[in-house]
Parts: structure tokens; sequence; C-alpha cells
């Protein structure tokens, strides 16, 4: 065994000119892709991660603007609806107002009207009455001028007429 590591020992450990001539290769490689590869490579993923950054950030400050839009617009609503229950109360109120405006005016007019109704009525019926009065008398009169007219025609009739008013004064 020893002899299988003697013959394959020169193969498997490099020479001195080969590690040099290898390291070289290596540093020269290291060198050019840092100058040509890594500083590119490097910068576009700086560049990408600030682009996403600052999309990040306007992702952000678009969300509290539109949280304040939300905001600014639930306080309009609020407005809006505080305004509609004001125009809607003052117009509850307007319209009792003139409800019972017209409610008084109306029963103000229906007073009015009944007062004047009941007035002409009454004079009306006075009116009737001091006609029915004046007719009775004149009738009244007429009738009592015939019955006189037909009592005292004759002496004897108004000798009675008299006895008779004279036993009525007596009696009362």
């Amino acid at each position: 065994m020893n002899t299988l590591f003697i013959l394959i020992s020169p193969l498997v450990t490099p020479g001195i000119g080969l590690i040099f001539w290898t390291t070289l290769c290596f540093l020269l490689l290291i060198v050019l892709l840092g100058k040509y590869a890594w500083k590119p490579i490097l910068g576009a993923i700086k560049e990408r991660e600030e682009g996403i950054t600052k999309a990040l950030e306007s992702a952000e400050k678009a969300k509290l603007e539109m949280k304040e839009l939300v905001a600014g617009n639930e306080k309009i609503l609020e407005q809006a609806r505080a305004e509609r229950d004001a125009m809607l109360k003052k117009a509850r109120e307007t319209k009792d107002s003139i409800v019972n405006e017209a409610k008084a005016k109306s029963k103000t007019e229906a007073d009015r009207i009944l007062a004047s109704a009941r007035e002409q009525i009454t004079n009306e019926k006075n009116a009737a009455i001091t006609e029915l009065k004046n007719q009775v008398a004149t009738l009244s009169i007429e009738i009592a001028e015939k019955i006189l007219k037909s009592e005292l025609s004759s002496d004897e009739k108004q000798k009675q007429l008299v006895n008779t008013l004279m036993k009525d004064v007596n009696l009362n």
C-alpha cells in the first residue's frame, strides 16, 4: 500500500510552478471579475434594491394618503349627514309652523264666520219677530175694529158691553 501511495503521490501533490501560476490566474480572475463583473452586478443589485425601497416607500405613502382620504371622506360624509339632518329638522319645523299657522288662521276665520252668521241669524230673527208683531198688531187692531163696529152698532149692545166689562173689572 505504501508503494501505491508513492506512485500516486507525485500526481496528487502539485508542483510549486503549478501553484504559482494557478494562484496568479486566480488573482487575475478575481481582479478582472471585481472590475468588470462584480461592480456592475453589485451596482445593479444596489440599484434594484433602492428601486424596491423607493417603491415600498411610495406604496406606504400612498397607503397613508388613502387613509387620510378615507378619513377626510368620512368627515365630509359626517358633515353632509349633519347638514342633511339639520335641513330636515328645519323643514319639519317650518312645516309644523305653517300647519299651525294655517290651523290658527282657519280657526279664526271659522270663528269670525260663525259669529257673523249668528249675528245675522239674530238680526233676521229679531226683524222677523218685529215684523210678525207688527202684523199681529195690525191684524188685532183690524179685528178689534170690526168687532167693535159690529158690537157697538146699537145702543143696547153698547150697554151690554159696558156691563160685561164692569163685571170683569170687579172680578179682577
